[in-house]
Order: C-alpha cells, then structure tokens, then sequence
C-alpha cells in the first residue's frame, strides 16, 4: 500500500491573503508531500507496508512514526481550513459554551494555548469518549489519535505554517487561522457518534454519514500512489 497526498478541498490562492499561495506550495507541495514520501520509503518491504495510517501511527516509532503522524495531522489540517465564513452548528456551539463559559473565551484558550507552545507541534479541539471538548497540545509529529482521541480540528503551528507570510509571528498568524476554521466539517464531526468508536485493528468506523469515518476510512483504504 503507498499512502498517498491528498489535493486540495481548494485553490492554491484560496486562503489568501490569510494564508497565501506561496505558503501552500510549500507547505503541502513541499513538507506534506515529503512526509508522504518517506513514509513511503521507510515502509517499503517492512511489516507496516499493509497497513493504515492510523494502524503505522499506533506501531511504529521513531522515523516511521514521525512520517506517518505528520501526514495524518497534514492530512487533516487541511480539511479544516476553507475560503468562505462559517459558523458552528448549534449542538457545537452549544458544547463550546458549556465547555468554556463562551465561544470567545474558547478562542482565547485556544489561541494562548497556540501563542504559548514552545517549538514546533499542533493545537487540537478533541472530543473524548465522554464526548467532552478539550484543547491539547502536542508536539512535533505527536497526534491525539494515539491515545484515542477524536481530533475536531487542528492549527499547525509548526514555523512552516506561517513563516512565509507572517516570519516569526505566530500570534499574527492565529488571529487569522479563527478566519479560516471550517467550522461546518467540524460541526458535522462532531455530530457524528461513530467516531467515537475508534480502533486501531478494525475498520475505523462504518457509518457513511460521518466525514471523521469517511476519512478516516478512506486512509485505512489507500492504494493510490503518493503524487
């Protein structure tokens, strides 16, 4: 099985002027496809060659590891980003409130949390099994699905991510990323249920109507090459 990068959900010049072109042909051209393609070295003829993202990401260590998580979060990151002004769905908001006492100071937590981590990772909104939001933080490749959590969605705050258009201003950057949160996939993740399901040996889930197990099914799937 070679794992593959995704395209786009949109243009390259899409999330300009808060993200630019320049930034995306790096960032998912350049970093992305080459977490792709030396995970795709690293397995070759190995007992990972077979399996899922997810499966690599729960067996592995060291470079396999890395490669592997950093192309599920790159993965990821994507899809949560989008062009056009969304909003929450009312079950989301809802659980935001009563999470963090209001949307805004979610956001606050959120980006101090961003503003915050020291060197490279990601800031993440989970759901847990108890369907309880959390704001997590983890570090260069490290990735909440390894201890069994269910990403909603994902800032990269990984120097590449910003670096072009904002240098070494991270807080610029994230006052930005609230523009460009997709906030209709993550409410449709968040209302599904089935991701709450998680395995790491068995199909992910099995429920077409939940985009967390479309995707991660599709992944569990792949055998197109990496392009």
């Amino acid at each position: 099985m070679k794992h593959r990068l995704p395209q786009l959900p949109y243009e390259m010049d899409a999330l300009a002027p808060h993200i630019s072109e320049e930034t995306l042909r790096y960032h998912h051209g350049k970093h992305h496809a080459g977490y792709v393609n030396k995970l795709n070295a690293l397995i070759k003829d190995t007992e990972y060659e077979e399996m899922s993202l997810e499966q690599i990401i729960h067996q592995s260590d060291g470079a396999i590891f890395n490669n592997a998580a950093q192309t599920f979060n790159h993965n990821f990151y994507w899809k949560c980003l989008g062009p056009k002004k969304t909003d929450p769905s009312e079950p989301l908001l809802k659980a935001l409130k009563e999470t963090f006492g209001s949307m805004e100071a979610f956001k606050e937590a959120f980006s101090q949390k961003a503003i915050g981590h020291f060197g490279s990772g990601w800031i993440w909104l989970v759901i847990d099994e108890h369907e309880k939001l959390q704001i997590q933080a983890t570090s260069n490749a490290h990735t909440p699905i390894e201890h069994h959590l269910t990403p909603l969605f994902v800032c990269d705050v990984w120097e590449h991510a910003y670096y072009i258009d904002y240098r070494n201003e991270r807080a610029a950057y994230i006052e930005t990323f609230w523009m460009l949160v997709n906030w209709e996939y993550v409410s449709q993740i968040f209302e599904g249920k089935e991701h709450l399901r998680l395995s790491t040996t068995l199909p992910l889930c099995n429920n077409p109507d939940d985009p967390m197990c479309e995707y991660l099914d599709d992944l569990s799937h792949q055998d197109m090459t990496s392009s």
